[in-house]
């Protein structure tokens, strides 16, 4: 039988929505420490390779965005039909385009800050950065669903190896384990776009360099990474018993994260790069969490604690969207403050908060205080029902 094809729906789990709630607000935080200066080592990203906590919250909602396509694809029977492949090649348009849309007005709220006129402002297209953090859910989301609409249940696992297996190829044979312009990622990023519309990033030499965490060659593994989350989703679907569920989680979750451990000394942990220990050791760690949420929640029913996660998770694309529009208006808008320009997020950080809380932990309250003012938004779409969905 390909794929389930069943149409009853199985027991809704609130642990799925808690998980995908605690990343969307762990990606909040970390996007917007009080002063970059200041943050915590573990607010940090890996300078290369190696893990750190921040690192986890953007795999860990790729995972469920797979564990969430099975869900969707269930609908349609898993069969590539017109309406099922349009759905998915929608969906992966409008985020895609909404991606580009948030860098777009990064950019006007910068020019704007800066002293240009808007129609100035507006048309910095040269610049414009081409992929970011909703094009890569965008591209990983669509390819994979794509592949599971074409593929047979048995036939995905060899195809994660195959995905995960040749970017590990191109990596060691094009200098992809290398923090410089010759690594192939950016290569080809410059052969198709150019430095202008990439992220640059700085080497521990201090030396800036066109090198993109969200490279489209990167986007080889992360199409394995929502794979693998479908399959867990399929896992979830399959086995109606919340105790077996978390089981099979825990095995499956420790397997692939204890291989990516044993893997990192011939291909190195790094989220940059994307690197096939990366989607390992974080698909293991997300699996596991998830197993964990369903014992706790869904099974002996601990979900007080959970409730400010679930604003989040049900709405998690236009809250994320929402934050990214604040953190360009706050830290864009600015205002004379005893004689000097000064915008809201350093108002906030340097003479509200700082002052008394002092530099790193001043930092993290205004990362807090960030993530509580998106909070009321997703909590007052919660509270009046409304769910935006592409």
């Amino acid at each position: 039988m390909n794929k389930l094809t069943t149409t009853s729906q199985s027991n809704r789990l609130l642990s799925l929505d808690i998980l995908r709630g605690i990343t969307i607000a762990g990606m909040i935080m970390v996007n917007n420490a009080g002063s970059w200066n200041y943050a915590y080592a573990p607010l940090k990203h890996a300078h290369w390779h190696g893990l750190t906590p921040t690192d986890l919250v953007f795999p860990f909602f790729m995972f469920i965005m797979g564990v969430s396509t099975f869900m969707s694809l269930r609908k349609f029977n898993f069969a590539p039909t017109k309406a099922a492949v349009w759905k998915v090649v929608r969906r992966t348009l409008l985020i895609f385009v909404i991606g580009l849309a948030l860098g777009w007005f990064g950019q006007l709220m910068r020019g704007l800050a800066a002293g240009e006129s808007f129609g100035m402002a507006a048309s910095h297209f040269d610049t414009l950065r081409i992929l970011g953090v909703l094009q890569r859910l965008a591209l990983a989301y669509g390819f994979a669903a794509l592949i599971a609409l074409l593929a047979k249940d048995k036939q995905l696992p060899w195809i994660i190896a195959i995905l995960l297996g040749g970017y590990y190829l191109i990596l060691r044979f094009g200098k992809g384990f290398e923090m410089s312009e010759e690594n192939i990622i950016a290569v080809v990023d410059k052969a198709l776009w150019g430095p202008a519309h990439m992220y640059k990033d700085t080497t521990p030499e201090g030396v800036r360099i066109a090198l993109d965490p969200e490279g489209l060659l990167s986007t080889i593994p992360s199409i394995a990474h929502v794979l693998i989350g479908f399959l867990s989703g399929k896992l979830i679907v399959e086995n109606r018993d919340n105790h077996t569920r978390v089981e099979k989680l825990l095995i499956w979750g420790t397997i692939l994260a204890f291989s990516g451990l044993l893997l990192q000394y011939g291909c190195p942990i790094n989220k940059k790069i994307w690197s096939p220990t990366f989607v390992l050791v974080t698909t293991g760690f997300a699996a596991q969490l998830l197993g964990l949420l369903i014992w706790i929640i869904d099974i002996h029913k601990k979900e007080k604690w959970s409730r400010f996660f679930h604003a989040f998770g049900v709405n998690p694309l236009i809250v994320y969207v929402f934050a990214g529009v604040l953190a360009n208006l706050v830290g864009n808008i600015r205002f004379a403050w005893q004689g000097e320009t000064i915008s809201v997020k350093s108002f906030t950080y340097s003479v509200l908060i700082q002052p008394w809380a002092g530099n790193y932990f001043g930092s993290l309250l205004y990362a807090l205080l960030f993530v509580t003012v998106c909070w009321l938004f997703g909590y007052i779409l919660y509270k009046k029902n409304i769910y935006i969905k592409l």
